[in-house]
């Protein structure tokens, strides 16, 4: 019983100090990632709310949120700690799906949809030449943290020096003041407004994603990981959200709801994540854990082989116990 309290606290604090690193590093990269890597940035851009930055966060602290719950309110009640964690992620991606425009959602809002497609050719050249620059005159990431330190020079200067403070302002609002217009955001009703019938249908897929998990979870928290419930509709809101974006594609002809490069590869992430159904009960317990097993009692006596699918296989069993680890979300 000792040994099994000090592996308890022994993993709890493992997935401490990995979510801490986590958050570290999510809000580092977030300063690096926000660093303007062209001429000019839109206002919404730097005065928005920054909501990837905290889906991050909560990606990172889910699991730590899982085992601290597991570990002092038992299996069971470890599923309204997790609820309350999903609804947050739902409210902050519609958040991040309205500030959009109402874009596709990229790595479950993590990554900024800018509209932007890295690989088209007429990018802003020009200034900040200087700056480490990768393909189509987009900063690197070592580009991005030189510019960073230089905003940082520039704010200690504002802070010293009044009249540099006050030029800097009247710069900035001349900047500010013409964007604004050609920046602003369609509502919802101009959205469908414009895009129609495949407007509707893709803003319907977005939503499926979107509310997926939370109602997953609020699903098992009701009839258990036992039933086949919250599993079947689950891969009914995945099935119905991808199949209504992929009826949106057909308007691509008129361009009135075209996707870029990275919304394309978004809709063939989200089809890999079908995968991980066979990773949750019960068709892992019913299913999956039964052909794992066989497949490595037939390689167990292949050298090497053997001992690394072996290896494998564990790894997959012990990823399996945790929710966040299979949840796709």
């Amino acid at each position: 019983m000792e040994v099994g309290c000090r592996g308890g606290m022994y993993n709890t604090s493992q997935s401490k100090v990995t979510s801490i690193l986590g958050i570290v590093t999510a809000v580092n990269e977030h300063i690096i990632e926000t660093t303007p890597s062209q001429t000019h940035t839109t206002p919404s851009e730097s005065s928005s709310f920054p909501y990837s930055l905290c889906l991050t966060l909560l990606k990172d602290m889910e699991t730590l949120v899982e085992v601290v719950a597991q570990h002092y309110y038992g299996d069971d009640k470890k599923w309204n700690f997790i609820a309350v964690t999903e609804a947050t992620k739902v409210l902050a991606r519609l958040a991040v799906l309205r500030n959009s425009g109402y874009k596709m959602l990229l790595h479950g809002g993590e990554t900024v949809n800018d509209g932007n497609d890295p690989n088209d050719a007429n990018q802003h050249h020009g200034h900040g030449r200087f700056l480490h620059q990768g393909q189509n005159g987009n900063m690197t990431r070592e580009g991005r943290a030189l510019s960073a330190m230089s905003r940082f020079g520039e704010n200690a200067r504002v802070i010293s020096d009044p009249t540099y403070f006050r030029r800097v302002e009247h710069h900035q609002r001349a900047i500010m003041e013409v964007p604004e217009t050609s920046a602003k955001r369609p509502t919802l009703s101009s959205f469908l407004s414009e895009k129609g019938l495949p407007g509707g249908l893709f803003l319907m897929g977005e939503l499926m994603f979107i509310a997926r998990p939370l109602v997953y979870v609020l699903l098992i928290r009701k009839y258990g990981l036992r039933s086949w419930l919250p599993w079947f509709v689950s891969l009914s809101f995945d099935l119905i959200g991808m199949s209504s974006s992929t009826m949106s594609l057909i308007s691509q002809k008129d361009k009135h709801l075209s996707l870029s490069e990275p919304e394309k590869d978004e809709l063939r992430r989200r089809k890999l994540l079908l995968a991980l159904y066979l990773m949750r009960d019960p068709c892992f317990g019913k299913y999956t854990r039964q052909r794992l097993e066989s497949t490595e009692k037939t390689l167990e006596h292949v050298p090497v082989v053997g001992f690394l699918a072996g290896k494998l296989i564990e790894l997959l069993v012990g990823a399996q116990t945790r929710y966040t680890y299979t949840s796709g979300s």
